[in-house]
């Protein structure tokens, strides 16, 4: 038995297991100590993976050589790619996915990492001597050692749970919580402060009239996570469906107001604004006669549901018959209550990009614990965590993303820059360089990057080359091939469309709205003997990625235009020049908002909230600039 590694990960959510996993890939002697190795990578909340902003970060992590988007593919019941009807920067990859047997192969991953081993047990103190974390102390009484440790306790650290006036005490249902970090923390000078989730009720399908909802069905095309291509759907896809609640509904809800914990004064941390529960919902959206729910199966061949829409902490019995009100659920049968959930958080301004606290050398946060909600936002934390934690051991450069190089980036960027007021969730709105980070080619943004570092696999890496040549080869075709209207005129006019005056390079057709490769592939013979050449199990994703570079490429190019300038303020370096508070011709706010945060650069200071561009010149004053 082994108590000396280089680095620890307490926990094994979906943060602590890209954490575990990218340390011990990249060489690090690991231990990942969880409470139950049953519930790896448990999805706690809804069993699935991606949306809105968080797909692009699951094919981020994808692409940097991470582990959630080959488990989600693997186990997915349901793929969709979300807002096709809008531009391609706002297209988000979703898929639900067999919550068993994504736990289980998350576990299967892990038990076979070279250079990981895994500890059941609860971990109750940090070993920090001098500033400097230095092991663990467990529940059992055992102590490892390590010259890194990352945090990932979720929703664990103090955790309650509420039904009605009902409390229990754990980190999730029927699993308990754990004491003692956020008090040694809190003793060393960390801020923390609470945070509150929810989730939904269960419900059991033999009990839902399904003859009274609409199915939704998902995609059956080629787009998945993973960019590789062994990576495949293997198991039976299954539909979700959509019901309304209704008046009555919500009269039902609101009476039981009275004994909600979010409004009878019993939780008084801060919940999500972006996932509200149901009783928020009718509070705050009173004039609505209606709200969307979603059916949604837990697994492969499970008759368990979870109903997204309808978190609630309310009593039992008013859960029931509010359900019961909506025509599909009137026999309704559940497995288990929705419940709210209060937990421990840190304040993730104590941290520096590299998630690496300002505090005490070697220890590392990611996931919940930093206040964020969602499991891709946890695994992105948990990658970068991973990867620095190796980084210090070995006395390797940091590894951090820019705003304008990954989703990933803006969500660590904002968590340390501006810190959290309520769980944070990641939105594209959030990014300012949307058309820059795609969800289609993040592969051709980071795998470089993390095939350097020495994660992203070789394989990985030529796949990415072999994908960017291909891509080239028929966006250089398209640039360089001349169409003749007289050839061409009689197939525009059999599809409806507006013929040309005279002869243009094929890209012009690629650039008209109602024109895509596929369509002129079939209309111009020479495009399809290249598409032809192209890696078969691929092509459809190549031919797309080169769409997308041509239909965008003024826009694409005028947003690294404006990255470009504002990166420059990132190579101006600020670290431990000023006293801040002795510059009086700052504002009062600026300087209490800089001496606390410390910025690394001036771009960084830029985005903190209260500094000004005033503020920012007086500063580029001062270095000279």
């Amino acid at each position: 038995m082994k108590f000396d590694y280089d680095i620890i990960v307490v926990g094994a959510g979906h943060a602590g297991c890209e954490a575990a996993a990218a340390a011990a890939n990249l060489g690090s002697d690991t231990l990942l100590i969880t409470m139950d190795m049953n519930k790896i990578a448990q999805m706690s909340c809804n069993p699935a993976v991606g949306g809105i902003a968080k797909g692009q970060i699951v094919r981020e992590i994808d692409a940097l050589g991470g582990q959630m988007g080959i488990v989600t593919d693997s186990t997915a019941i349901q793929f969709r790619m979300l807002n096709r009807s809008k531009g391609a920067a706002m297209w988000s990859p979703r898929s639900q996915s067999d919550r068993m047997k994504f736990s289980g192969m998350w576990r299967h991953i892990l038990e076979n990492t070279p250079n990981l081993s895994m500890w059941q047990d609860s971990v109750n103190q940090l070993v920090i001597q001098n500033g400097e974390v230095k092991g663990v102390k467990t529940v059992l009484g055992v102590t490892f050692s390590a010259k890194a440790v990352v945090l990932t306790a979720g929703t664990f650290l103090n955790g309650l749970m509420h039904i009605g006036r009902t409390q229990v005490k754990g980190g999730r249902i029927s699993e308990p919580a754990s004491y003692g970090i956020t008090e040694q923390l809190r003793d060393l000078g960390f801020t923390t402060d609470r945070m509150k989730t929810g989730t939904p009720v269960r419900i059991d399908g033999r009990s839902i009239d399904f003859a009274k909802t609409t199915p939704q069905d998902g995609d059956a095309d080629f787009h998945k996570f993973s960019y590789l291509p062994s990576v495949k759907r293997q198991l039976k896809q299954r539909q979700c469906y959509t019901v309304y609640t209704s008046e009555e509904t919500h009269e039902i809800l609101r009476a039981g107001l009275p004994d909600s914990p979010l409004y009878n004064g019993q939780i008084k941390s801060i919940g999500p604004r972006y996932c509200p529960s149901i009783e928020t919902k009718i509070v705050t959206f009173a004039d609505k006669t209606e709200h969307q729910l979603f059916l949604e199966p837990e697994g492969e061949d499970t008759q368990e549901y979870y109903l997204n829409g309808f978190s609630s902490s309310l009593p039992l019995d008013i859960q029931v018959r509010a359900l019961q009100t909506i025509p599909a659920l009137k026999n309704v049968q559940i497995y288990r209550p929705g419940y709210a959930i209060e937990y421990d958080f840190f304040d993730p301004t104590q941290l520096k990009h590299t998630l690496e606290t300002k505090l005490v050398k070697g220890l590392f946060f990611a996931g919940q614990v930093n206040g964020t909600t969602g499991y891709e936002e946890a695994a992105g934390q948990g990658l970068i965590a991973g990867i620095n934690a190796h980084q210090t051991v070995t006395g390797g450069d940091a590894f951090t993303l820019g705003r304008d190089e990954a989703y990933i980036g803006v969500l660590i960027d904002d968590l340390v820059t501006k810190g959290v007021d309520e769980p944070y969730r990641m939105f594209t709105s959030r990014a300012e360089y949307r058309i820059l980070l795609r969800q289609d080619d993040a592969d051709m943004r980071l795998t470089e990057k993390s095939y350097k570092l020495g994660l992203a696999t070789k394989e990985r890496y030529e796949l990415m080359l072999s994908k960017r040549e291909q891509r080239d080869k028929i966006v250089e075709f398209c640039k360089e091939f001349s169409v003749k209207s007289s050839i061409i005129n009689p197939k525009l006019e059999a599809l409806g469309l507006q013929t040309l005056k005279q002869g243009v390079k094929l890209i012009d057709l690629v650039l008209r709205p109602q024109l895509n490769l596929v369509i002129l592939a079939e209309l111009i013979q020479p495009l399809k003997e290249l598409f032809d050449t192209l890696e078969a199990e691929r092509r459809e994703e190549i031919i797309e990625a080169a769409e997308i570079l041509m239909k965008y490429d003024g826009y694409i190019a005028r947003e690294r235009l404006v990255a470009d300038k504002i990166r420059r303020l990132e190579d101006i370096k600020l670290s431990d020049k000023f006293d801040y508070t002795q510059i009086s011709s700052l504002s009062t706010e600026a300087r209490q908002k800089l001496q606390k945060l410390k910025p690394v650069t001036i771009a960084q200071a830029s985005r903190i909230p209260g500094v000004s561009p005033a503020d920012i010149n007086i500063l580029l004053l001062m270095l000279g600039r």
